[in-house]
């Protein structure tokens, strides 16, 4: 193994060490979950089948989603999760109980910041859905906060957590790749339907991308790029450049559902139908990030490549490819599962069966079960997804949308350092 790829290794030991929580016999870890719609009440599922794991308590303003939580719960086997749904602001009664170890975040995106500082100040663990906020100050803000109040948080991402993207990141820890010099990462998911109520008012996904430009969703697409190239552990961010096509697909969308005429077609949409970003990092290798949740196409969703000195890896339309100098047939791409037997992950070696059983190809699953251990660790626990790495993948957000209103100008990364 090359010097490099056994550091990244040694840096990544949070994801690498192991598939299962390390909860001590008879300790329980105490949740609290803030949003329980569809994302929030999936996540809360998986949740309440990890062993020694309680849900004390449910927040959320619709009560149609409190109330199937509370059930969820119940029907479980647990008891019924105390209810918190007063207004926006009531998840801080949930976080000023003292029975309640982390809290799991997953309301919309433009929330997550002042939730998780509000949690940091009542020593919560969070664990928050993606990205971690939606503004640069939102990012500073966070680091902030966690330095002062010796926060603990996890960014609930799980892609990183898929069997192609886990098991490539063991190739590159053990040097198959060489060095590293490209990668690229896109989130092409088609959503306009979601984009509205059955009423024909914007849901905030809608609103979302309605006054926003650039990669308003990054997470998902950069955040195994970056954990393949050693992003924070020995490369940084540097300087990152974005471009976007018009708008198009959403309106084409509402004049064909609602009418040609209809105030829906009138909408004056700013986020274009694809995004792409490029960014440089400090050691000369480039991301290419792309974006696109308004185009009529079967969704890809997480589609990657990778290149280094020694081999390459490409996935499209559910393929994934393997070339490995010396090793493939020349000029031939080979499926990567014929390497799962040599490369296989260990987590999913280990409890791969049972995570492809949940959500997002077991990604659900490992990120639930990495949370929880999180939590179970103590203050001495290192967070497999930490709040610089959170932010650094979460800031391509509003940089991309910088760089497009500028002109297309490439903008400085910010440096947001090592957790203290």
């Amino acid at each position: 193994m090359q010097a490099g790829a056994a550091m990244v290794v040694a840096q990544l030991a949070p994801l690498a060490a192991r598939a299962t929580p390390a909860v001590e016999p008879g300790k329980k870890v105490r949740l609290g979950f803030i949003g329980v719609g569809d994302r929030g009440t999936g996540l809360l599922r998986v949740a309440i089948n990890v062993p020694n794991v309680e849900v004390l308590a449910v927040c959320d303003i619709n009560h149609t989603n409190l109330a199937r939580a509370q059930d969820v719960v119940s029907k479980a086997g647990g008891k019924k999760p105390e209810g918190y749904e007063k207004d926006p602001h009531d998840y801080r009664r949930l976080l000023e109980r003292d029975d309640i170890d982390g809290v799991v975040i997953a309301t919309p995106q433009e929330l997550h910041a002042e939730m998780a500082i509000d949690a940091f100040k009542a020593k919560k663990v969070v664990g928050s859905e993606v990205p971690a906020c939606t503004t640069i100050d939102e990012c500073h803000a966070m680091l902030k906060a966690h330095r002062e109040l010796s926060g603990r948080y996890m960014m609930l991402e799980n892609y990183l957590y898929s069997q192609p993207v886990m098991m490539v990141q063991n190739m590159v820890d053990q040097g198959v790749f060489g060095d590293l010099t490209y990668g690229f990462g896109e989130y092409v998911h088609e959503i306009r339907e979601m984009r509205f109520t059955k009423k024909g008012t914007l849901t905030w996904r809608g609103e979302n991308v309605l006054h926003t430009r650039g990669i308003v969703y990054p997470t998902h697409a950069v955040g195994p790029v970056c954990r393949w190239l050693g992003i924070n552990r020995g490369d940084k961010l540097q300087t990152l450049v974005a471009m976007d096509s018009k708008a198009a697909g959403n309106r084409a969308y509402a004049m064909e559902k609602f009418g040609e005429k209809s105030e829906q077609a009138k909408i004056d949409w700013e986020n274009g139908d694809t995004n792409q970003a490029l960014i440089r990092t400090q050691q000369g290798r480039l991301i290419e990030v792309r974006y696109d949740t308004a185009s009529p196409r079967p969704s890809g969703m997480g589609q990657y490549s990778l290149q280094g000195t020694k081999a390459s890896y490409d996935s499209a339309f559910g393929e994934h490819k393997m070339f490995i100098e010396g090793t493939s047939a020349p000029h031939k791409w080979d499926e990567l599962e014929k390497y799962t037997e040599q490369y296989q992950h260990p987590y999913w070696k280990e409890r791969g069966a049972e995570a492809g059983k949940t959500g997002h190809g077991g990604g659900d699953w490992f990120v639930i079960n990495d949370f929880v251990t999180y939590v179970a660790g103590g203050p001495e626990a290192k967070s497999p997804v930490d709040i610089v790495d959170a932010l650094t993948w979460t800031s391509i957000r509003p940089l991309s949308e910088k760089s497009i209103r500028d002109g297309n100008k490439p903008i400085e990364m910010p440096d947001f350092g090592r957790p203290d």
